[in-house]
């Protein structure tokens, strides 16, 4: 699992928990699109990833006309941000959640809310994980809209929810250091979610999530992510995974749809495009960390990738950021 943790180091994960309840049947939430949800969550954060840990009892998730049931340890993630509801019923029907729902997630009030027709008893928190979504890219192109992993089939798990639980009554209390404890225990869960994922897929299936995990394709991956400056060849790489050229082609391009080269290339102007907007770097210098020895050749990559020449694209993009609005 090299490539997904060299992914997830670069990716610079943030996350929290932003909602604690106990509910009883009929009950409903509406939970709108995370783009909507970021400038109150997290300002300035580019994409979010919206999940709820079921701590008791059942509930369903509704994204797109379909119900996904939920029942205690299960974790529902919505990797691209949909909007989604839960409720108590297998329909969605109206939801019924109250002012004061709305009021303790504009507010990260983390003490626990009760609400509810006075029916069957659900507890759930629900938290967010903050993500640059060029570099989350290979690992969110890989998940579907909605996916459910229940953590309570591990130890590891096990002992998350445990700690979340408790750090949620602290923070709930104003005890100093819960709320930084907190995010790191959410992206430790979230890390946990996607390695319970990723070890469910069946051995046919493609896509990047199932080659990070082959041994070939996988090793490869990690080498191109942890030195994407390295002036790599496809002779290189299959010596150092110890497979022939041909056979390292054609095991990446299954999993992958494109071969090992222009997947490199494509990383390599992700790396190039977080730096022109998160660094005053110039343009030379940023072609020159991401493995381009001439300036020419990386501008003309980058236009080709992005549609835009990179003094351009760094303008665009900034205003952009700036123009956001904050809470």
């Amino acid at each position: 699992m090299d490539a997904f943790s060299d992914i997830l180091s670069g990716v610079k994960l943030n996350g929290a928990l932003y909602f604690n309840a106990e509910f009883s049947a009929p009950w409903g939430v509406d939970t709108p699109a995370s783009q909507n949800l970021s400038a109150i969550l997290a300002p300035g954060t580019p994409h979010l990833v919206i999940y709820h840990l079921v701590i008791e009892g059942e509930a369903f998730a509704h994204l797109g006309g379909s119900a996904l049931p939920l029942v205690a340890g299960d974790v529902v993630v919505f990797p691209h941000g949909h909007p989604h509801i839960l409720s108590s019923e297998p329909e969605s029907g109206e939801t019924r959640e109250t002012p004061e729902v709305r009021r303790k997630v504009l507010s990260r009030d983390l003490t626990r809310l009760q609400a509810g027709g006075g029916g069957s008893r659900t507890r759930l928190v629900c938290g967010f994980m903050g993500c640059d979504p060029q570099l989350s890219r290979p690992i969110l192109s890989g998940l579907p809209p909605i996916l459910k992993v229940n953590v309570r089939t591990g130890s590891s798990g096990r002992w998350l929810e445990n700690s979340i639980l408790q750090l949620v009554e602290e923070a709930s209390s104003s005890r100093v250091g819960s709320e930084a404890m907190l995010s790191k225990l959410s992206e430790a869960l979230f890390v946990d979610i996607l390695r319970r994922y990723i070890a469910s897929l069946p051995e046919e299936q493609t896509g990047w999530l199932s080659g990070a995990r082959d041994p070939v394709v996988g090793r490869s991956l990690g080498l191109m992510h942890r030195q994407a400056h390295h002036p790599w060849t496809i002779a290189d790489l299959a010596r150092e995974v110890g497979v022939s050229r041909s056979a390292l082609v054609e095991r990446f391009t299954r999993y992958l749809s494109e071969p090992p080269m222009t997947y490199l290339t494509r990383w390599r102007l992700q790396l190039a495009a977080r730096s022109l907007v998160r660094t005053p770097k110039g343009v030379a210098e940023i072609a020159a960390e991401v493995g381009y020895e001439s300036e020419a050749a990386f501008n003309r990559a980058f236009k080709r990738e992005f549609g835009l020449p990179p003094a351009r694209y760094r303008r665009e993009r900034r205003v952009a950021l700036a123009d956001q609005p904050a809470v």
